[in-house]
């Protein structure tokens, strides 16, 4: 199943931290970036 950043938006999704401050460990479950903050999946 796909999810769109539309979907998990209004979905209420956790936006994470600032895209200057995250841990390569992280990157399996960041979905993207908006407005230089990363969106966790």
């Amino acid at each position: 199943m796909s999810v769109t950043m539309r979907q998990m938006l209004e979905a209420g999704v956790h936006f994470g931290h600032q895209t200057r401050f995250w841990s390569p460990k992280m990157a399996p479950y960041i979905f993207g970036a908006r407005n230089k903050i990363h969106i966790v999946n």
